[in-house]
């Protein structure tokens, strides 16, 4: 497998981080996940100005990312994987320095880490179809979920206990709000309203969630943007987690209890074949 580290390309196996890396050391990165669907990288401009905000954020000396999408592209194709279904990982940290706290004076150079791999798209479509289960759990992450920054442990320890209660998703409730799952944004539909926890610090700007939202006004499809509060989640019709490796997947049952029918219901199937076409569209250029 090829990938690129500090602007070579070379085998995976031997790229060599120093230890010194602060990505290592504080998880003083931040990443992008992008789809590849046969080439085509769904929303590149998105993820890069997603990007950008995070290293603008946390005040790196790169903030224009813009030189990925070329190394996207060569990477998907080194590795013969322009024709098929992909992601595309990077993640950028602010560099080698001395472990101190504080900003390595003078600033040391980013370093930027990108590879890909296969995607299993049968999996995911067979989820898509069928539905998940999901659970809650309080949300104890760090107060800006609206950066995508690498230190993900509170994520990775939800969506563990996620995977030992047979679950595939964890959703995050702060304060009686449900606000996102450990690595997708939620919607639920309430009274043929579809409704998604407003953009904050609490949650992070989702590239599909995006997407979704401007299917919505094609569709005529009325949107809430406001807090879901957990005790109403009861009474929703439908669930949803929203990303770019789940795309619209329906949540079918919420802590062993069922959603609506069981079933994933209509708003959520308008909205994934209307996904699809959009992601049809990428061969037209009109995205």
């Amino acid at each position: 497998m090829q990938a690129y580290y500090n602007g070579i390309f070379l085998p995976k196996d031997e790229i060599r981080i120093s230890p010194d890396d602060r990505g290592f050391l504080f998880a003083d990165g931040l990443y992008e996940y992008i789809r590849s669907y046969r080439g085509r990288l769904f929303r590149l401009e998105d993820h890069i100005r997603r990007l950008n905000y995070g290293a603008e954020q946390m005040r790196f000396t790169t903030t224009d990312f813009s030189f990925l999408g070329e190394i996207a592209a060569k990477l998907l194709t080194l590795n013969a994987l322009h024709s098929a279904e992909a992601s595309v990982y990077f993640q950028v940290t602010r560099g080698v320095a001395p472990r101190r706290h504080a900003f390595p004076l003078p600033s040391p150079e980013i370093t930027v880490y990108g590879t890909v791999s296969p995607f299993d798209a049968i999996g995911a479509a067979r989820k898509r179809k069928s539905g998940i289960r999901a659970i809650t759990v309080a949300d104890f992450r760090w107060a800006r979920c609206d950066i995508k920054a690498t230190g993900l442990t509170a994520n990775i320890l939800a969506n563990q206990r996620a995977v030992e209660e047979d679950a595939a998703e964890a959703i995050f409730v702060r304060d009686g709000v449900m606000l996102e799952g450990s690595h997708t944004n939620f919607m639920a539909v309430l009274d043929n309203i579809l409704v998604t926890a407003p953009l904050s610090n609490y949650i992070l700007g989702g590239i599909t969630r995006k997407a979704v939202l401007e299917i919505c006004r094609k569709e005529h499809i009325i949107v809430a943007e406001r807090p879901i509060f957990e005790q109403e989640s009861r009474r929703a019709s439908e669930m949803m987690v929203i990303g770019s490796s789940t795309e619209i997947t329906p949540v079918i049952a919420l802590d062993g209890q069922l959603v609506g029918d069981g079933q994933p219901g209509p708003m959520t199937r308008l909205l994934q074949h209307a996904f699809a076409r959009e992601i049809e569209n990428l061969w037209e250029g009109s995205l």
